[in-house]
């Protein structure tokens, strides 16, 4: 499972291009974009391919940790009662 997500990563990485896409966008939001392009010194463009490239890095994180999750889940392995009072304990510190 980890490996399709790395391969199709990889594989989107090395076949690489660029296509145009519109979308709507609220007047505050792209006043802001624009203002960090200018103290970059990046334009438009650079700016929303990184903000881009970073939802996507974080959703596919979160897909494949929920995938791991459910096959988990599906073979049985839980914690156990104490496992779960113990986390609970560390966190409350």
């Amino acid at each position: 499972m980890h490996y399709d997500v790395l391969h199709d990563i990889i594989q989107t990485d090395a076949t690489m291009s660029s296509q145009t896409v519109s979308f709507r966008l609220e007047t505050k939001k792209k006043q802001k974009l624009d203002s960090i392009a200018i103290m970059l010194d990046r334009d438009r463009s650079y700016i929303l391919n990184e903000a881009i490239d970073a939802y996507l890095d974080v959703h596919q994180w979160q897909i494949a940790h929920i995938r791991e999750g459910i096959r988990q889940a599906d073979a049985g392995d839980f914690a156990t009662e104490a496992q779960v009072v113990a986390a609970f304990r560390r966190r409350r510190k």
